[in-house]
């Protein structure tokens, strides 16, 4: 599987339209406290057919192109899910949930913090070494909406550069920070990096909340469905609690847990 994604996938994810009006920011105050298919995704496209042009560019210079909607799910048809993990939090938690995975045979998609692997590298490998992959969530956490143009692609390109010093790969997917939904900033930043469309969820048990483990899984029950897209976060006992009943309504419900990459056949 290539490190980047090639330029006819970028062009074919940004086409995907947003849905789940409901979708909750990660951590909107801010807090950071906590080998894939090869099918071709069939997502759902936006009516637009063609990306808008990004609005801040350095005065001078063409913009870079943004990407067109943000990912929220993978094909309806297929009986699999993607859990996203935000991933922060005590390493001790990471290993953890990653002993949860491993019994239900569950692979996940980790969209790391990159100042969090910076300062526990030997996580990544552990990750990885797991058959979990890891992307790209900023690198350190911003509300980005707030940020200019010239932090947003900072907070994108210096994460990008942690996992690849520490992986030999920038990771597939980017997801934004404080934020349900990118902007055309965020959007360039991402394109100019090479991630193409954000990776966004239609599924946001608002875990970070900490609600407990059995309001957590309901809340996923409720609207969890074929081909959905979960956002978790690492760090949280209550998350690690709500896990293994998670993977077991997913089992039930006949959804497979796997990564992003394998959801969209990229």
């Amino acid at each position: 599987m290539d490190a980047w994604p090639s330029r006819r996938l970028v062009l074919g994810l940004a086409g995907t339209a947003a849905v789940g009006s409901s979708l909750a920011a990660c951590g909107r105050d801010g807090s950071t406290a906590g080998g894939g298919a090869t099918r071709t995704p069939s997502v759902s496209r936006s009516t637009a057919a063609a990306p808008a042009p990004a609005t801040s560019a350095t005065p001078g210079t063409e913009p870079s192109p943004a990407a067109g909607p943000d990912i929220t799910h993978g094909p309806r048809t297929r009986q699999a899910v993607a859990l996203t993990f935000h991933g922060d939090g005590p390493a001790s938690i990471v290993q953890d949930v990653l002993g949860v995975l491993r019994r239900a045979k569950a692979q996940v998609t980790v969209l790391a913090i990159g100042r969090w692997l910076a300062a526990r590298p030997s996580l990544a490998a552990m990750i990885r070494d797991a058959g979990h992959e890891l992307g790209n969530h900023t690198w350190s956490h911003q509300t980005m909406p707030l940020l200019t143009a010239a932090q947003v692609r900072v907070e994108v390109d210096r994460a990008a550069q942690e996992l690849d010093s520490l992986t030999g790969s920038p990771g597939r997917w980017f997801r934004p920070s404080g934020t349900p939904h990118s902007t055309p900033a965020i959007r360039a930043a991402a394109v100019a990096a090479g991630y193409g469309a954000c990776l966004g969820y239609d599924v946001d048990p608002l875990d970070y909340t900490d609600p407990g483990p059995a309001a957590l899984v309901r809340s996923l029950a409720r609207s969890v469905r074929p081909g959905s897209i979960v956002s978790l976060h690492l760090g949280h006992p209550g998350t690690l609690a709500a896990l293994p009943a998670v993977l077991a309504h997913l089992h039930d419900a006949g959804l497979a847990p796997v990564t992003a990459s394998d959801l969209l056949g990229a």
